[in-house]
């Protein structure tokens, strides 16, 4: 996909995933209030600015999520009714079905499944040559984020193979939004959801899919549960990794930031919220506006589609600073959109940050002097997660 001038927005994918910033500074600067009259999805709306983002995303009475998060016609009406996902849904309804499924997800729930994370990544770094380039996001940033969705889930062991194919397949699927490509993938998820449901009835866990049954069907249909796996590989697994891969490349461009790590890694936590500032792996999000709304003098009309610029309101120089651009692993951070805001904060936020203070703590104690080729990796497609597809990583002795 091409990227468009400088002096815009572009939907971007692929190659043009690799360096949005000097787009998003001009919108900033120049156009904080930007349409586009795009030839296929029509008429939608740009807010970069970090201050227009942020009152966007916790103004749900304003900016709805219920038409869909993309440009373009209403994606929710593929759904039947009582299986609109969660992200789609506005409060007072996204409030109490939130309430069902967020405690299992919160900090203190979280931590738990560290050893097991540790494990998984240990073994991991385990089977990387010393000397030889690998793929790290084929290797290891693509697998753990799986194995943790699955743990979540209560998907059994005995199942994970058949499951991270299916999530491969799908996550893929999303990304260039041909779906079709994975109908096989989506027919065995929706079988297996549906069977996993049966079984957590007889059999009930600690996992979500437990927790949703037993709700109960006047709570949430089974339709809901199934569309609710979905959401969990749709939005749990692609984005971790584009952290993920992101982090590495930070870190291979300044080896100073680098340093401080290693010689201080208490540092991480703190560090893992600039990777998220600055990798945004989410990079933008439609609401769709319920009333006249005027920013900037520029009025845009109820009904149009509002594209919520999160990777630029994350580097906006006006809240973070002059160096906004640049990676700094001591940078106390307040607030931040990469996770969401308000109540479409991301329900695996803290699934996520465990996922990546730990992977650096181990990646960085057993290699390092690791090296990821910049150049050489490869951008996925899909115009609302920038992530790694690929990326060629050597561990050097």
């Amino acid at each position: 996909m091409a990227t468009l001038d400088i002096e815009g927005f572009a939907l971007r994918g692929g190659e043009s995933w690799r360096s949005p910033w000097s787009s998003y500074r001009w919108l900033r600067d120049n156009d904080p209030v930007h349409r586009v009259d795009h030839p296929e999805l029509g008429r939608f709306w740009v807010l970069s600015r970090f201050s227009d983002v942020i009152d966007a995303a916790r103004d749900t009475a304003t900016f709805s999520s219920a038409q869909g998060l993309t440009p373009g016609p209403d994606s929710g009406v593929m759904f039947e009714d009582g299986t609109r996902p969660i992200v789609m849904m506005d409060p007072p309804d996204h409030t109490t079905m939130r309430r069902l499924v967020s405690r299992p997800m919160t900090p203190r729930m979280v931590s738990p499944i560290e050893p097991a994370v540790r494990a998984f990544v240990q073994d991991g770094l385990e089977e990387i040559p010393v000397g030889r380039e690998i793929d790290i996001v084929e290797v290891l940033f693509k697998p753990l984020p799986s194995f943790v969705v699955a743990h979540y889930l209560g998907v059994p062991p005995h199942d994970r193979t058949r499951f991270d194919g299916w999530t491969n397949s799908i996550v893929a699927a999303n990304a260039t939004a041909d779906l079709e490509s994975a109908a096989d993938a989506f027919l065995g998820l929706f079988a297996f959801g549906s069977e996993l449901i049966e079984r957590r009835k007889a059999e009930p866990g600690d996992d979500l899919v437990s927790l949703l049954v037993q709700a109960g069907e006047d709570a949430v249909s089974a339709g809901w549960i199934v569309g609710f796996v979905f959401t969990m590989v749709t939005g749990g697994n692609d984005t971790t990794t584009g952290l993920l891969a992101g982090a590495a490349s930070l870190l291979t461009e300044r080896h100073d930031q680098r340093r401080l790590l290693l010689d201080d890694p208490a540092l991480i936590p703190g560090a893992v919220e600039e990777f998220l500032r600055l990798t945004s792996p989410v990079q933008n999000l439609a609401r769709t506006t319920t009333t006249d709304v005027t920013l900037h003098s520029t009025t845009i009309p109820a009904g149009d589609k509002v594209m919520l610029v999160y990777g630029s309101a994350n580097r906006d120089e006006r809240v973070f600073g002059a160096d906004a651009g640049e990676l700094d692993v001591c940078r106390r951070i307040d607030r931040m959109v990469s996770l969401g805001y308000g109540a479409h904060h991301c329900l695996g936020a803290a699934a996520a940050r465990l996922q990546a203070a730990v992977v650096l703590s181990e990646l960085l104690s057993r290699f390092p002097d690791f090296a990821v080729d910049l150049e050489a990796g490869r951008f996925a497609s899909g115009a609302y997660v920038r992530r790694y597809e690929s990326l060629p990583f050597t561990a050097r002795p």
